[in-house]
């Protein structure tokens, strides 16, 4: 009895210890909390600051957002789809090219950047024409049979995406072709002339087989009005060939400095919009850097993807006003793309193994303005461009400020982009077109 009093005590006496402990803890825990709130409230402004002053804003990826502009307009949005690829015409294509391989023929760097799933791929052209089709609808009088409902396009307008990428593919192919002249270099040499020789003859018929379908396909619209401005990008596609000088080969060579004393235009390089078919004026756009640079690449790519924009809503049956809005997207886009990629190649301090660069890029005619000096590396291209040595004009350009000029040059027609863009309905098309944009800025 006496022994189980004491054990009753001692289980009293140590619940009240317990019960006195939690009381503490109690007591003590708002002090506590508040003291880790303060705490927690340091450490998130610390961090925050941090990460404001060390994390960079963050990147667009370009893959995703083709792959999200694709499911936008729906599937396939490049002719290069699983039909084309296994049609009779292409397998036989890819038979012959298989012989190339090894060789320096032109065309394999060519189809592999046709191929080549970035930033370099031309497949995104026709993606650009369908999503500048969505945004800007159509009119109530387009007939339903006439409508792709599910990609909220027209038939008609995934047909001109598809002609759009064929007249520019087939213009690259054609560029592959070697001058091989008894008078060339590439016409004495017998070892690789076989070849060149076989190269080109691929070369030419896969050209011409492209531009001649695109050109049947570009009928089979039906709509005069659009055949004349795509018969007119390709016109400033042979225009943008005899611009300036020209090694044998036919690469482009920049204007010698202080060749044009011709007072530079008050107003942009660009067409008559009320007059499509007449040609750009080009006479006072030479010698100025950012001008010449715009003019050729007008010509050589802007206008055809501009006036395959406009085509689009023309299909569409929107209003003029809206039609050169698109035309002054596409343009301005292709000017923007085409400063990303001219960029590139003086991103690193040294250029890569046997890499080359144009040499009328941006940063070339920028640096030409500002070391005039730097032409005497130029002139033994005029036979060749094999002959120059990129890896000093390449150190020359780094350290001076022609790379600055050129993302300049980037962010004019990018933002000029993203301004017309504001000219059209809020939609999901809209903000694929700003997210491309705005990966390309990213590349």
């Amino acid at each position: 009895m006496q022994r189980a009093s004491s054990l009753i005590m001692q289980q009293f006496v140590r619940h009240r210890m317990q019960l006195q402990q939690v009381q503490c803890i109690h007591r003590a825990l708002p002090t506590f909390t508040k003291l880790q709130q303060q705490q927690q409230h340091r450490f998130t402004a610390t961090s925050t600051v941090s990460s404001k002053q060390a994390t960079p804003p963050p990147k667009h990826d370009w893959n995703r957002a083709v792959s999200e502009a694709e499911r936008i307009v729906g599937y396939p949005t490049s002719f290069l789809s699983l039909r084309w690829l296994l049609s009779d015409e292409i397998a036989n294509v890819a038979l012959h090219l298989r012989k190339l391989v090894g060789s320096a023929h032109p065309l394999m760097k060519t189809a592999k950047h046709l191929l080549y799933n970035g930033k370099n791929t031309m497949q995104a052209w026709g993606l650009i024409v369908l999503l500048v089709s969505k945004a800007g609808g159509h009119a109530a009088s387009i007939p339903d049979v006439e409508q792709d409902k599910s990609a909220g396009v027209l038939h008609s307008q995934r047909a001109l995406a598809e002609v759009t990428e064929m007249i520019r593919i087939s213009h690259l192919v054609h560029n592959s072709v070697v001058n091989l002249q008894s008078g060339t270099e590439a016409g004495q040499d017998v070892t690789t002339f076989d070849d060149m020789s076989f190269g080109n003859k691929i070369g030419l018929l896969t050209g011409d087989y492209l531009l001649g379908h695109s050109s049947a396909e570009l009928a089979n619209l039906r709509n005069q009005e659009v055949v004349e401005l795509i018969s007119s990008a390709v016109r400033d596609f042979s225009e943008s060939e005899f611009i300036g000088e020209r090694d044998e080969q036919n690469n482009p060579l920049p204007f010698k400095p202080g060749t044009f004393q011709r007072p530079s235009l008050s107003v942009g390089v660009d067409f008559n919009e009320h007059d499509v078919m007449a040609p750009m004026p080009i006479a006072q756009v030479m010698g100025n850097p950012e001008q010449e640079w715009e003019c050729r690449n007008i010509l050589n790519a802007g206008s055809l993807l501009g006036k395959s924009c406009q085509a689009s809503l023309k299909l569409a049956g929107q209003s003029e006003e809206m039609q050169r809005h698109a035309y002054r997207f596409g343009k301005h886009l292709a000017l923007a793309w085409q400063a990303c990629l001219d960029a590139e190649s003086f991103q690193c301090p040294t250029l890569p193994l046997d890499a080359t660069f144009s040499l009328v890029s941006a940063p070339v005619l920028f640096h030409l303005e500002h070391d005039p000096n730097m032409y005497a590396l130029l002139e033994p291209g005029k036979k060749s461009v094999e002959l120059i040595d990129y890896d000093k004009i390449h150190k020359a350009i780094v350290a001076g400020p022609a790379l600055a000029k050129t993302k300049a040059l980037q962010r004019k027609h990018t933002e000029a982009a993203l301004g017309v863009l504001q000219h059209f309905p809020d939609t999901d098309a809209r903000q694929a077109l700003e997210n491309i944009i705005l990966a390309m800025q990213d590349l």
